[in-house]
């Protein structure tokens, strides 16, 4: 596609073995990035995925790594510059979902859902920060629940709040590096994650809320992820919500 060569480029994908992070880093090998799959326990996936770019004419490497240990996360970063030289493009698509009210949540589901969608997903740009190359793009994976006015998801969408905080402190402070940062925040995804937080009815009234009736689709959130990593380079310090006009009340 036009303005969509990534030649030359090596991105991380966080969560890059399936689903979304898989599309993103099948879509990206396909531009013509190399791509660093990170993953946590689908290692089959994650084989899958790097088989994949690498039978496309793609070069790509798996790694493994609990994204809430710093450590992980450095390593991940580490592989990164000592396979390809270096890193452009830092894709965080790492989440844990939890649909429960707030009486019921326990002190663990609490400290594990904001580890996972906020000490996790500040890491991930400290270290991106540190290692991109000039002109490098930062971009996590947030939820329009953000904008949202709904109950149960308290952890879910609490822990996933702090994005916009990072996003906009790290577009500031890698400016002078012409990096740029986003959040990416897409309604309710047609995903294995979705449906065992939600009952069909639910899942319904979810869809019902969107354009289309539909819940968002993985297709639909790749080219946003791809527009930033190529000619989106403008939008920095942003959450983009392409959601279909999703809404709760």
């Amino acid at each position: 596609m036009a303005g969509k060569n990534l030649q030359g480029k090596v991105a991380v994908v966080g969560g890059g073995e399936k689903n979304l992070g898989g599309l993103i880093s099948r879509t990206f090998a396909g531009a013509g990035a190399k791509v660093v799959v990170h993953y946590h326990g689908s290692e089959s996936e994650a084989e899958q995925t790097v088989a994949d770019v690498q039978q496309a004419g793609g070069q790509a490497v798996a790694v493994q790594g609990d994204l809430t240990n710093v450590a992980d996360v450095r390593r991940l970063f580490d592989t990164a510059v000592d396979t390809y030289g270096g890193v452009d493009i830092a894709v965080n698509t790492t989440g844990m979902v939890l649909r429960k009210p707030i009486l019921e949540t326990t002190e663990d589901e609490y400290d594990r859902m904001f580890g996972i969608n906020a000490k996790a997903g500040f890491f991930f740009i400290q270290e991106a920060g540190r290692r991109l190359n000039d002109g490098g793009k930062i971009i996590s994976l947030g939820t329009s629940l953000l904008a949202a006015f709904t109950d149960g998801y308290a952890t879910y969408a609490g822990g996933k709040a702090p994005l916009e905080h990072f996003t906009r402190a790290a577009a500031k402070e890698f400016a002078d590096r012409g990096i740029s940062v986003n959040t990416v925040a897409p309604g309710p995804m047609d995903t294995p994650f979705f449906y065992p937080q939600e009952t069909p009815e639910r899942a319904e009234f979810h869809a019902s809320q969107a354009l289309g009736n539909q819940l968002t689709h993985i297709e639909d959130i790749v080219p946003v992820i791809l527009f930033l990593s190529t000619e989106g380079w403008w939008f920095t310090g942003q959450t983009l919500f392409p959601n279909g006009g999703y809404t709760t009340r």
